[in-house]
Formats: structure tokens, sequence, C-alpha cells
């Protein structure tokens, strides 16, 4: 005659918590299939960290009695097409680009400006470069607006930007940029010295594909 072996109290607790776990899991798991069953529900999607943003772009206000071309005040409600922010918050770092119907993306920073035209179908579908008719950057040192091709920026100084990251700080004269390259760090470079190897290392933004 063969007996069934006596557990342990420590056994036997240990198997009555693995009762209890997956008893738990289940109930879980039911709970989640009846609420995804009921109309209308959605069903659950765990988060990737990326949000993607589609600012679009604003149009031209002929009552504006700006010309269709000219650098305009940044809205309050703009947001950047690239990052998302709103540039108007960082007036020292606003960029804009104006394409030639007349329609605008304003940008957080020069650096993100960059970006986008690096890339323009990226974030904005259906648009080339080609469609680009102008671009204006902030005088850093005056606060005026000035046309992004012809301005001076320094890269690699401390200066942090609305990302908390190198920005590119522009500038309308080279005697400007090289003041502030001195007291601050950095180097002048000119639009076209800002190529793609520059812009990968300043962007610091996780990958994101619209």
């Amino acid at each position: 005659m063969h007996l069934p072996a006596l557990r342990s109290p420590q056994a036997t607790a240990t198997m009555v918590a693995i009762g209890l776990a997956a008893a738990v899991a289940a109930a879980a798991f039911t709970a989640v299939l009846a609420r995804q069953a009921r109309p209308g529900a959605v069903a659950a999607v765990a988060p990737t960290g990326e949000v993607c943003l589609v600012a679009p772009s604003l149009a031209y206000d002929p009552a504006s009695g700006l010309d269709r071309f000219a650098a305009r005040p940044v809205p309050a409600e703009a947001r950047c097409p690239v990052c998302g922010m709103f540039p108007a918050r960082s007036p020292r770092w606003a960029a804009q680009l104006i394409y030639r119907g007349g329609d605008v993306h304003f940008f957080d920073s020069p650096l993100s400006l960059h970006l986008f035209l690096a890339d323009v179908p990226r974030y904005a579908s259906g648009r080339g470069r080609a469609d680009v008719a102008v671009s204006y950057v902030t005088d850093h040192a005056g606060g005026g607006w000035i046309d992004a091709q012809g301005a001076y920026y320094v890269h690699g100084s401390p200066e942090a930007g609305p990302m908390r990251a190198g920005n590119l700080p522009a500038f309308a004269t080279l005697a400007a940029a090289q003041a502030f390259a001195a007291a601050r760090g950095g180097r002048v470079v000119m639009a076209s010295q800002i190529d793609a190897a520059l812009l990968r290392s300043l962007d610091t933004r996780s990958v994101h594909r619209h």
C-alpha cells in the first residue's frame, strides 16, 4: 500500500500562492476581453514612446497688409512641424518658411527649420524643396527677421535653445556671430555649411517617421 507523500507547510503555501496568481491573471484577461467586446470599444495599444504630430501650414491673409513673401508675426497657436513646440514662446529662436503659394510654416529654432529644409516631404506631405519661396530666422542679437540663407550661425556653443540643445543661434552680420562665438564658444557657419552630418550631430529627437 502506497501512501501519498506529505507536503511541507512551505510547499503548500507556495502552491497556494501560485494558484492565487493564476486566478488573478485569468480574471484580468477576462476583463480585457469583456471590455473589447463592448460595442464601440477600442483595443488598448501599448505606447511606443513617440507621438506623431502633423502641424499644418497657415494660409496667407491678404488683409494683413503684408507682402505675400514677407516675414510674418508668429501666431500663439502655431506649432513647429518638426518638434511640435510653440515657436511664439521662444521669440529669440523662432524661424519661418513661406511657400510659393503664400502658406507659411513656423519653427521653434533655426535647427528645426534646417531639419525641415533637408527633407521637406517628410514633414509636409505633397511638398518639396522647390515649393519653398523664402525662409527666415530671428537675429539672435537684434530680434528682427533675417533671410535664413544669408544668415550667420554659431555651431557648438553652450547656448541652449527651446529643445535644451544646440539650436544654431542666427545673426544678421558676421561680426555679430563672431563676437557671440568669442564670448560663448563655438564656430561660425553659413547656411551652405549646415549639411546632413552637422544636422545629425544636433538632432536629439528619437527616430520618427511620418
